[in-house]
């Protein structure tokens, strides 16, 4: 409705020039039909109209936001301006909704583009273990592809082309590859297909995250149970047609051997219908700690846990780093690492922005990225 009222100040000499009625539907139009769309994108049974609803509803949601937030800051800027200057309110008044749509328009069609350009992010992490006769290990990390109703083959594409540039060692995908669906995924094959064009020495690792899982979205927030959210068996053989190995609360050995990957299930979402997964003491045990641990999740929770089991590295998606902005500036206050490289409780932890995109296909104050780890044994 706050995009209503900014037509309405806009189109308001047109209604007194004897077109009100006409006014009145077009703006009841621009301001209802765009809301409808993520109820028809939840309710509609599949099909391709309720897909087109949901990336459309997600686009608006994105523009929604920055002109909203654009609009609120004007307004509060402008309180003082109307104590000091109370004759020209109106006048002001009506220049803010049009700043703000334009502001709006600018800041969504940026995010857009800026989504669509994944950067390199590079760490450095020392395990004082031996690892064999190996000094050196380089694996990328990526997360969140999110793919979707809104997704493209051709950032896929960008996103491999980086991956394969680095020539690693391993690639490890920290979960959340879909968002909530596999047949909202136009031409599936074509995204497989790209995916298995990963490159590296060891293989590629993968785990599931919370929206590995097909379930109801609204406006993009899960709205049916966790025992309705079941990974489907297209997802399933989704992964194996990229050629990942799927690390469901298990270890695998790469470095010939001297370094173990463990990888565990969500801890949200498990896939069943539950969130039931394996601690981190028994993911571990039994495991020989002398060899480097690196523990592969999509969300940065149990760090501490993780260290006593005998972990020494976490690499971790989930966060988005905040996706777009003021979210980046909130998601710290409620994670342990939110983003970046971080030594929590002793355990050293990567947590990676993420490839893609959650709800509206914008990035505002962060990067799409793929992260390169470099670890040295001593």
């Amino acid at each position: 409705m706050v995009l209503g009222g900014t037509l309405r100040m806009l189109f308001r000499g047109s209604a007194r020039t004897g077109k009100r009625r006409t006014v009145i539907l077009l703006l009841t139009a621009l301001t209802l039909v765009p809301g409808v769309l993520p109820v028809l994108g939840a309710m509609l049974p599949d099909c391709a109209f309720k897909f087109f609803a949901q990336a459309a509803g997600n686009l608006w949601l994105g523009f929604l936001i920055y002109y909203s937030m654009v609009l609120i800051v004007l307004s509060l800027i402008a309180l003082p301006v109307f104590a000091a200057v109370h004759r020209r309110r109106t006048g002001t008044c009506r220049m803010f909704p049009l700043i703000s749509l334009i502001a709006g328009l600018i800041i969504f069609v940026f995010g857009l583009y800026h989504a669509q350009q994944p950067v390199r992010t590079e760490y450095d992490v020392t395990i004082e273990k031996s690892a064999g006769g190996i000094s050196d290990l380089k694996i990328v990390l990526i997360a969140d592809l999110h793919m979707s109703v809104n997704s493209t083959p051709r950032m896929i594409e960008r996103m491999v082309e980086k991956v394969n540039a680095e020539d690693p060692d391993a690639v490890l995908i920290a979960g959340d590859i879909f968002t909530s669906s596999y047949k909202g995924l136009r031409n599936p094959e074509r995204y497989a297909e790209i995916l298995r064009g990963m490159k590296s020495k060891y293989g590629v690792f993968a785990v599931y995250g919370n929206h590995d899982v097909e379930e109801t979205l609204f406006g993009g927030f899960p709205i049916s149970p966790i025992s309705q959210a079941f990974r489907t068996s297209e997802m399933e053989s989704f992964f194996s047609l990229c050629g990942f190995r799927v690390l469901y609360d298990e270890i695998a050995e790469i470095a010939d051997g001297a370094v173990l990957v463990a990888g565990r299930v969500d801890g949200e979402k498990a896939g069943d219908g539950t969130a039931l997964r394996k601690s981190a003491a028994e993911l571990l045990e039994g495991s020989d700690l002398t060899k480097p641990v690196i523990v592969l999740q999509h969300e940065p929770v149990e760090f501490a846990a993780l260290k006593e089991a005998g972990a020494d590295l976490a690499l971790c998606g989930h966060t988005h780093a905040g996706q777009i902005f003021p979210g980046n500036l909130i998601v710290p206050f409620f994670n342990e690492n939110a983003y970046g490289c971080k030594n929590v409780g002793g355990l050293d932890t990567i947590v990676t922005a993420g490839v893609g995109y959650y709800g509206p296909p914008m990035r505002v104050g962060t990067d799409s990225e793929v992260t390169v780890v470099h670890i040295h044994f001593t």
